[in-house]
This record gives structure tokens, sequence and C-alpha cells, in this order.
């Protein structure tokens, strides 16, 4: 079994996305989803899944995911913002390079949007996300190896803080001066 170099977790607008990308272009390796995984399954996007058939159903494609993704992808995954509120989730996240992305309100509303289609945001979104975050960042933290602040980085500044804090190599360019 084969397991990700890096797992991103962190709530609606960390940029877990934008760098997670970054970061598998950089470690030269690819980079993965679940939330990607889950509309791809479904057929549909997450916001439609909530309405559709509800936040139960969205959960357990969810914890299939997460489950799968661990198994079988050796890159860098990206988890859906609620991802680690699951028992299950969280003990197999134990032992893996997990970093929990953790950004500000303002920096969050400024990435997310008030307006983008986050069916846990739709309603007051600024209060719903302290909310969401008094509930989730122990579970980040719990099961985060290390914590990024992304407050007042550039996604380059934040993808080497991660790489520095899994003391992993910063760029895989090969060094053609030698």
């Amino acid at each position: 079994m084969t397991s990700p170099a890096v797992v991103l977790v962190g709530p609606p607008g960390a940029g877990k996305s934008t760098i997670g990308a970054l970061l598998a272009q950089r470690l030269g390796t690819g980079y993965r989803d679940t939330d990607a995984d889950i509309e791809r399954t479904a057929g549909k996007p997450i916001p439609e899944i909530f309405i559709d058939e509800g936040e139960p159903h969205f959960r357990a494609l969810e914890r299939q995911a997460v489950r799968t993704a661990v198994a079988e992808h050796p890159g860098v995954l990206a988890l859906g913002g609620g991802a680690v509120m699951d028992d299950g989730t969280r003990a197999l996240l134990k032992g893996l390079p997990v970093v929990f992305l953790d950004v500000e309100l303002a920096d969050a509303v400024h990435r997310v949007g008030l307006d983008a289609p986050r069916p846990l945001l739709a309603v007051n979104p600024r209060q719903r996300w302290r909310e969401l975050m008094a509930a989730r960042r122990p579970l980040y933290t719990e099961v985060a190896r290390a914590t990024v602040a992304t407050g007042g980085r550039t996604p380059a500044e934040v993808a080497d803080a991660v790489l520095d804090a899994l003391a992993l190599p910063r760029d895989r360019t090969p060094d053609t001066t030698q």
C-alpha cells in the first residue's frame, strides 16, 4: 500500500486546491482532491448532492473518497473541509504527512467569496464559517503533523512552509550547474 506524500486539511478558503497543485508540481508528483472525486462519482456538484440527497449522503461519499484516495494516491492529496469530522477518517490519517492550512476569516472570505456555492456557508457565511472553525479546529490539529498559517503569505510561500514543515525538498528541479 502506498500513501500520499502530503495530505492537506483545512476549512473552505484555506487554499488547499491552490497549494496542493503547487506542491504536486514542486514534488514532481500528482495532485488529487477528494471533493473532485466525489463530484465525479456522484455525477454532480457538491451543492447539488447536499440539496438532492442531504449532508449524511454526502458525508458517506466523502468517507469512501478519502479511504480510496489515501489507499491509491502517492502524491499530494487535498481533503474537503469537513472530512476530518469522521472518526474513521481521522484514524486513517494517523501517521500520514498531514498539514493543516490555517486561515483567518478575512482571508477565507476573500478567497471563497460570499456567493460561492458552499452549502454549509449558504446562510450568514461569516458566522457559519466561525462556527465550523470552532468545531473543526481541534480536529484539524489532531490529525496534522504540522500547522501552516496562510495569512499574509503568497501560495509559493505557503508551499515552501509546508515543505519545510514536513522536511521535504523545496524543489526537485535537477541542478544543472554541476
